[in-house]
């Protein structure tokens, strides 16, 4: 009997991973279909987001994607102006880019002379004074910019030039956009979308590689919900 007992008994892993099995299933499907935690890894979105906010990002709001293959198969809300939206970087999918939406598909979007303007209205904006970037050291004018619904701050460098070059793999689209020496002028193709940082003049956005797809869009950021350097930091954000 005591031979037997041994034969039948499962191996100490074995029963370890069984107990541990449900709560992998539960930590995919929450990564995989409802919410995932990302960190900040530059300053592109100061003041919004800080370098080493840790954020949750809703994957479900744009929809429910199948992992992997990221296909849509059901569909929630479009993406709106104003979004934060976490998505993979158009010239290496492998990369996550996090910015704001500021251009729809059929949007003639303008950044001339540190303005931004969609499809010929500029963009309202409102002084907020000086902000002090901590990490970079230096002062930057802070406005509150209104673009549709969604109101937020963002920081102009008056002392940067307002000339972007497209970067080397920017060929899908390149001929929707024109480049000044007073900025650039995008349209925005069908099922694409154009996005920038908050930080306007020290953000590597779309005026310099161009369009995000619709598929590689990952989901829409929405809390702060640990920064271990500020917990003050901790909440939800425009």
């Amino acid at each position: 009997e005591e031979a037997r007992a041994r034969l039948l008994m499962q191996p100490w892993w074995l029963d370890w991973t069984a107990g541990l099995f449900p709560v992998i299933v539960v930590v995919f499907v929450l990564r995989s279909f409802l919410f995932e935690p990302f960190k900040i890894p530059s300053g592109s979105m100061v003041p919004t987001l800080l370098v080493g906010d840790l954020i949750l990002v809703n994957k479900f709001h744009y929809g429910i994607r199948l992992p992997v293959i990221n296909r849509k198969i059901i569909a929630n809300h479009d993406p709106q102006r104003g979004d934060v939206i976490v998505f993979r970087y158009p010239l290496d999918t492998r990369i996550d880019y996090i910015k704001r939406v500021v251009g729809l598909p059929g949007d003639e979007v303008a950044y001339l002379n540190q303005q931004l303007t969609v499809n010929g209205k500029p963009v309202a904006e409102t002084s907020e004074g000086d902000y002090y970037d901590e990490d970079s050291l230096r002062y930057a004018p802070r406005f509150t910019e209104q673009l549709d619904a969604a109101r937020h701050s963002i920081l102009v460098d008056p002392k940067r030039p307002s000339l972007f070059r497209p970067l080397e793999g920017f060929d899908k689209f390149r001929d929707n956009c024109r480049y000044t020496a007073e900025g650039v002028t995008c349209k925005v193709p069908a099922g694409h979308f154009f996005m920038m940082g908050d930080n306007r003049d020290n953000s590597q956005d779309s005026r310099y590689w161009g369009f995000v797809p619709e598929e590689n869009i990952v989901g829409r950021a929405f809390f702060v919900w640990m920064n271990f350097g500020n917990v003050k930091r901790i909440g939800p954000f425009q």
